[in-house]
């Protein structure tokens, strides 16, 4: 999902706001959205009605239900993820962190660069009562920051490989000539399908960066190497780029203009005949309901061969410095999504939320044949696959990176020299990092 910092001036004037509408010190301690050393109460701010908001929920009835029947849980549901960036931001800008929940859901990708520019936002959960071996080592990379564990994982970013089976028939392969094959053999079948179906067999928003992420991240390989960009010198990422060129001109990889175009056109208009993304690509699949049944997911191609597996997207609860019960927040985060598998049953129940908690993954819920997916239990198998993803080096320029390397692919494709694009696309990097 792209994103984009917010301006000076917009965190100036949101500042401003906020303390206009704060008051006096005493209106602050009422308007207080923090909880109360000893009471039962925990504020959540999350964002998605139909996602991780109904995964919270979930959470808050398992530990009423189990642990504690006079708590209560206000879930402050806002528009987007970027609201609650916004209030990191403002509340960091203006020294007073009195405004903010207990806890928030935040993006994986942003948190290091938020620990670092506001330090004193956060509670480090110290000695919480989880089992952080029972998670995907990929998935609490992004949460463990200079050796302390800051989040609870919410939910799944494993990338899965969706194939039209009834496609690939067409063109004469199944759905295991593209399991743990070569880019090169996906290329084959590419055309292929093209030439029987008219569909291509991959599809990327061209103002989107996910594929050259993903595609380096299940070769183990990161965008940075020891803190600074690592693009000319990445042979592996310089690989890539050039079979994704290769593929949009071959008619292989479909590249819509836009993400509503890629969600609602290449996907739900029956453009494409395999789609790679996180799993919370899933759900825009199955709103096709006349495909039910034709849809089946694997792992990921590889340049050399073998089953590949990488993550793009997801989330993490955080504790924040406002909390005043931090016992009862760490302890119902430490219950539920730390290791309560009724909580992540009700959560892909309710919400269509992929735990990363590996015991999550051997429940009857976790291993039901979904009838969309050919009745393939593609929710064990997206837990089983997120623990074979490799941590590759973050950093707080992740999506920047990003931007660039995908910028760079359309200029290719529109007959710039490669390595010229891609030194332009580090030479940017360098600068916004003050390299």
């Amino acid at each position: 999902m792209k994103r984009k910092w917010l301006s000076v001036l917009l965190v100036g004037a949101m500042t401003l706001s906020l303390a206009a509408c704060s008051g006096s010190s005493d209106s602050k301690k009422e308007d207080k959205k923090g909880s109360e050393e000893g009471g039962h109460k925990l504020s959540i701010m999350a964002w998605d009605p139909a996602f991780n908001i109904p995964a919270i929920q979930a959470a808050a009835d398992d530990y009423k239900e189990n642990v504690d029947s006079e708590f209560e849980l206000e879930i402050l549901e806002q528009a987007a993820s970027e609201d609650i960036e916004t209030a990191i931001t403002t509340a960091g800008s203006a020294g007073d962190y009195s405004n903010l929940p207990d806890i928030v859901l935040f993006q994986d990708h942003y948190i290091h660069r938020y620990v670092a520019d506001y330090p004193d936002a956060w509670t480090p959960l110290g000695d919480i009562d989880i089992n952080w071996d029972d998670f995907a080592a990929e998935k609490i990379d992004y949460s463990t920051i200079d050796g302390e564990h800051y989040g609870v994982p919410v939910d799944n970013g494993t990338v899965v490989c969706a194939y039209r089976t009834d496609l690939l028939e067409q063109a004469g392969y199944t759905i295991d000539d593209l399991t743990g094959c070569t880019w090169d053999k996906f290329m084959e079948v590419g055309k292929a399908v093209k030439e029987k179906t008219g569909k291509a067999l991959l599809c990327m928003n061209s103002d989107g960066n996910d594929l050259p992420y993903i595609m380096l991240q299940a070769e183990g390989v990161s965008q940075f190497k020891d803190g600074k960009p690592y693009i000319t010198e990445n042979e592996t990422l310089v690989t890539i780029v050039e079979k994704l060129v290769e593929m949009a001109k071959e008619g292989i990889l479909l590249m819509p203009n836009s993400w509503s175009d890629y969600t609602d056109k290449a996907i739900q208009g029956d453009q494409v005949a395999g789609i790679m993304n996180g799993n919370w690509i899933l759900p825009t699949i199955e709103k096709v309901e006349a495909n039910s049944g034709k849809w089946e997911i694997t792992t990921m191609p590889t340049l050399e061969g073998g089953e590949g597996y990488a993550s793009n997207g997801g989330s993490s609860l955080y504790i924040t410095s406002n909390c005043g019960n931090v016992d009862l927040a760490k302890d119902f985060l430490a219950y539920t999504f730390g290791g309560s598998t009724t909580t992540y049953d009700n959560a892909l129940r309710d919400g269509g939320v992929i735990s990363t908690y590996a015991p999550a993954g051997e429940t009857e819920v976790y291993n039901e044949g979904v009838e969309f997916f050919n009745n393939q239990p593609i929710y064990a198998d997206i837990v089983e696959m997120g623990t074979h993803v490799q941590k590759v080096e973050q950093s707080d320029f992740h999506y920047a990176a990003r931007d660039y390397v995908g910028s760079a692919i359309v200029k290719i494709i529109n007959g710039t020299d490669t390595m010229d694009a891609l030194k332009e696309a580090e030479d940017q990097l360098n600068f916004d990092m003050g390299n």
